[in-house]
């Protein structure tokens, strides 16, 4: 389905890093590096004398990201989304992440990288921490991502390492601690699992997971059939939209690690029914779904990303003391009964799959970071929020009281 090129390297052009602003903070609290969810950090999108999309402007900008509060009216949502589905080389010599590359004419950079004004969702959780002390872009910094890409792709790992590094040393040598919401657990468990031990011992002081997506989620999989717009997350109304958004999540690499692994769902959810044949498809049949559907490169990308950040086998436990947080007890989407298995389809609510979770994460999802209740030495909770919704956790003021008295207990030392 997807031409391409290689890449060379990273798929976003990102701003330099350094020092951010202001003198060091006193001893004595960590600075925090938020890791925000799926599509909430700001990125500016440039073309220029593209002609790989007919019908869309030539050249020109607009940004993306969740509550986008100006959105392009030169660029419409199938433009956008048109332009922002990746190519994909099927050429088994390059690795896997070399073979994702934008559309000709078309670059991605993060806005603001590092500061608080990339992520401009978790307001709360900035006025939180600046009541206790701290100062957003010193001591508050933000490791934003292409939410698009997964963390070995786009220079992550450097580009992350080095944030932290700087707001270690910008803030008195302190070791910082990790807070991530969503998706974002699942960056800076890949970037904890993938540095060193004596580098985790220097620079982090723990992390707290808000409803980690670690095992992935199953409305993954009908959204690669729906689709589902970025801005407010709202499903489109248009055949048209429907498969420029469907084909945009199927040529991410991010969609599928963000999509339920079978090593921990197994068949204990169905994810898409179709109606035309009577089939359901739970985890563990995604590759039969992707064959079944004639989607045979997104089946090649699913066979690699799916369960790409390990996390509940011993030799991938973070290494670090744990925070976690979850929500319950709400009605929750975790798949989708659709006519049949084409791209593009309009969803119809009466046909969504549901279970308990925090009302976008399953139970399933939520609670597989009870793994971590193995992990030696190092401490571990996982709290539960019944009746907090995914989206306003990070705004919960016991959450983030709890988050606030976290970052005042010294960090284990582990022999």
């Amino acid at each position: 389905m997807f031409d391409g090129r290689w890449f060379h390297g990273a798929l976003a052009a990102l701003v330099s890093l350094g020092p951010l602003a202001g003198p060091p903070a006193p001893r004595g609290r960590p600075p925090v590096v938020l890791f925000p969810a799926f599509h909430f950090t700001k990125l500016q999108v440039t073309v220029r004398d593209q002609t790989a999309v007919p019908g869309c402007p030539r050249s020109g900008a607009f940004q993306d990201w969740f509550r986008n509060d100006r959105p392009s009216r030169t660029f419409s949502q199938v433009c956008r989304d048109r332009l922002l589905t990746l190519r994909y080389r099927d050429d088994p010599s390059l690795p896997m992440p070399a073979r994702f590359s934008e559309q000709p004419g078309v670059t991605v950079r993060i806005v603001d990288y590092g500061r608080t004004g990339s992520a401009p969702y978790y307001q709360a959780l900035y006025r939180r921490l600046e009541a206790a002390g701290y100062v957003r872009d010193r001591d508050i910094r933000v490791a934003g991502y292409d939410a698009r890409l997964t963390p070995d792709m786009g220079g992550f790992l450097q580009r992350t390492r080095a944030l932290i590094e700087d707001a270690y040393h910008d803030n008195g040598d302190r070791p910082v601690h990790l807070v991530g919401h969503s998706n974002g657990p699942l960056y800076a468990q890949y970037l904890l699992t993938h540095s060193s031990r004596a580098w985790r011992d220097r620079y982090i002081h723990g992390f707290t997971p808000i409803a980690g997506n670690m095992p992935g989620q199953g409305l993954m999989y009908p959204l690669m059939f729906t689709g589902q717009n970025i801005q407010d997350f709202g499903y489109p109304t248009t055949r048209e939209n429907a498969r420029s958004s469907a084909r945009m999540y199927q040529s991410a690499p991010s969609t599928y690690m963000s999509a339920a692994d079978p090593a921990i769902f197994g068949d204990r959810e169905v994810v898409i029914r179709d109606a035309s044949t009577g089939r359901s498809y739970t985890p563990r049949d995604y590759p039969r779904l992707f064959a079944d559907a004639g989607l045979r490169t997104a089946g090649k990308i699913a066979a690699y990303y799916i369960g790409f950040v390990r996390f509940a086998d011993p030799g991938s436990f973070p290494g670090v003391d744990v925070y976690a947080e979850k929500g319950s007890g709400l009605p929750t989407v975790v798949g989708a009964r659709l006519a049949n298995l084409t791209t593009g389809q309009i969803a119809d609510p009466a046909g969504f799959l549901r279970r308990e979770g925090d009302g976008n994460q399953e139970d399933i999802t939520n609670n597989a970071v009870l793994a971590w209740r193995a992990m030696p030495c190092h401490h571990f909770s996982l709290t539960g929020n019944p009746g907090v919704n995914h989206g306003a956790l990070p705004e919960d003021p016991a959450l983030l009281d709890r988050l606030v008295a976290a970052l005042g207990r010294p960090r284990t030392r582990c022999p």
